[in-house]
């Protein structure tokens, strides 16, 4: 095993948390080095390929539209949705700083690395039977998560160049080294010749994603409080992410808490150009569709509508009879409501074509209606909904759909819709209203639509599954992103950060996720695990 220079630290993997760590210890004069299991072009991890949404209070956007907000409301939005144990002190504590600092910590701090948020604050899971976002607080990054993968890079460029900060690709930490009770490094292997090399550092830094990347992990840890596993399970994170140093912690005693909290979605679809078995694309469902089982009935009592409450969208698809379920919904409302999660599909926001991303907005995004047709066999349009019936039928190969019962549940619908909104007693069209009420939401949702309308087709119907995402839960650390063992205690010379620390303290999101604390937290939790090691060093 070939011997390395010793660094001040070693990081394990470098998504956003990774690198924010090396830039914030490169500014402090670290000499550091990131080992990264993927490529060179897809450094940044899973943030390149997300839409950048951050949940932020206090910010000139909110202030600027006169939102209410707070740290003490984000907090009490926080706890509410969380579901906190009397055990979780650490994640409360997490969750207690992240509301309290998330404005200086990451906020002002993307400001002062040159980044930008579009100004409208979308309203995200408001909360279904328990209160979430009591205000809006989704801030979109104008160049989505791919910018700021970029944006980072460049700012980390000059210690690249000076040889302060050294970057292994397609490297993998396979184990920790430790003597007398202190990690002082890393066993890696270099994936594409097989080498291996002992690292020596003063410090590592756990940056290596969660555990969702595994489905067989996944499935592993699936919450018992849902009724079953379901029987497929697309992926929509990188398998990289398979748990693996996970394991090596527990070896050390390290604290692994909360793997069953996960947030997935409920309306995935295999991905168009898929880069690994079971790759899934993950799709914003929009309000005005009807979400049906595998038999074409409305899944109920209460109805699926996103925007909510996204933990109990996927428990509801996890518990009904078939892997899939159904969206269906016409040409208009699509056109205004239907999106796709991630940066891929938003190429107007990653660009930063202001003009092309309002004219879609206004004038509804026909275009990424048109790609979806083309591209996706889970995205079935039809003049008629004999012919609907007919495809849908196809594509499951079998007639679970009968016409005259996809007819009953959508006339019914579309009935109360005719009968004026003053009369109409749905909940789905109450949470449509509702959503309405918020401006930049109202760009976005339609007025309550009757889904066959002649002047609204063609109709879309749209096969939809579960997809894995994010872990909530992870290795437990301290304030300090310090790991911490059984008995609470610190590891020496051992770090975590990010989505593999449960975004702070091994589940900082608890039960539900306020949605936008990800890419936030990573931030967090890094410049906290960086200040940390530099006043060490001081």
């Amino acid at each position: 095993m070939k011997k390395q220079n010793k660094y001040h630290t070693l990081i394990a993997g470098g998504g956003i948390a990774g690198l924010v760590t090396a830039l914030e210890l490169a500014k402090s004069g670290q000499q550091i080095i990131i080992v990264d299991r993927d490529t060179k072009e897809r450094i940044g991890g899973l943030a390149r390929w997300a839409f950048g949404g951050m949940a932020l209070c206090g910010t000139a956007e909110q202030k600027r539209q006169n939102i209410p907000d707070s740290p003490e409301l984000l907090l009490k939005d926080w706890h509410s949705f969380a579901n906190f144990g009397e055990d979780d002190y650490w994640p409360k504590a997490w969750a207690k700083d992240y509301a309290e600092n998330n404005h200086e910590m990451v906020y002002m701090w993307l400001k002062s690395l040159g980044a930008k948020f579009l100004p409208a604050v979308n309203w995200v899971e408001r909360g279904l039977f328990n209160r979430g976002n009591s205000v809006p607080r989704y801030h979109i990054l104008w160049g989505t998560g791919w910018h700021l993968a970029e944006l980072i890079i460049k700012h980390l460029q000059p210690f690249i160049d000076n040889k302060q900060l050294t970057i292994l690709h397609q490297h993998k930490v396979e184990n920790l080294i430790c003597k007398k009770q202190q990690v002082i490094g890393a066993e890696v292997i270099d994936e594409i010749s097989g080498e291996k090399y002992s690292i020596n550092a003063d410090q590592v830094v756990l940056a290596c994603g969660g555990i969702n990347g595994s489905t067989e992990r996944v499935r592993q840890n699936w919450p018992t409080s849902w009724s079953k596993l379901p029987e497929t399970l697309l992926n929509g994170a990188n398998p990289i992410s398979d748990g693996k140093l996970h394991d090596c912690v527990a070896e050390l005693d390290g604290n692994i808490t909360h793997q069953d909290k996960m947030w997935n979605y409920a309306a995935g679809i295999p991905h168009p150009q898929p880069e690994f078995k079971g790759h899934g694309l993950s799709l914003v469902p929009c309000k005005s569709a009807l979400w049906m089982d595998h038999t074409g009935k409305r899944i109920g009592p209460m109805p699926l509508v996103t925007g909510f409450d996204t933990n109990y969208l996927c428990q509801q698809v996890a518990n009904q009879e078939k892997p899939w379920t159904w969206q269906i919904l016409n040409w208009k409302i699509a056109a205004k409501e239907f999106a796709v999660s991630g940066s891929q599909h938003n190429p107007h926001i990653r660009n930063k074509n202001l003009f092309k991303l309002l004219k879609d907005t206004l004038l509804g995004n026909h275009r990424l209606i048109h790609q979806m047709v083309d591209e996706c066999e889970d995205f079935i349009c039809a003049d008629s909904l004999p012919e609907l019936v007919d495809k849908m039928n196809k594509r499951t190969q079998k007639p679970y759909v009968d016409k005259e019962v996809l007819y009953a549940e959508i006339n019914e619908y579309d009935q109360k819709i005719k009968r004026g909104i003053t009369y109409c007693n749905d909940d789905q069209t109450r949470r449509i209203q509702h959503a309405r009420q918020w401006r930049p939401d109202k760009l976005r949702t339609c007025a309550p639509q009757a889904i066959i309308d002649k002047k609204a087709g063609p109709l879309i119907a749209i096969k939809v599954q579960l997809i894995s995402r994010k872990s909530l839960g992870g290795v437990q650390t301290n304030l300090k992103g310090q790991v911490l063992n059984q008995a609470k205690n610190s590891i020496a010379g051992l770090y975590c950060v990010g989505e593999a620390a449960g975004f702070g303290g091994g589940g900082a999101s608890g039960f539900r996720s306020l949605e936008g604390t990800f890419l936030s937290g990573c931030i967090l939790t890094a410049r906290h695990a960086a200040s940390a090691i530099i006043s060490i060093q001081e």
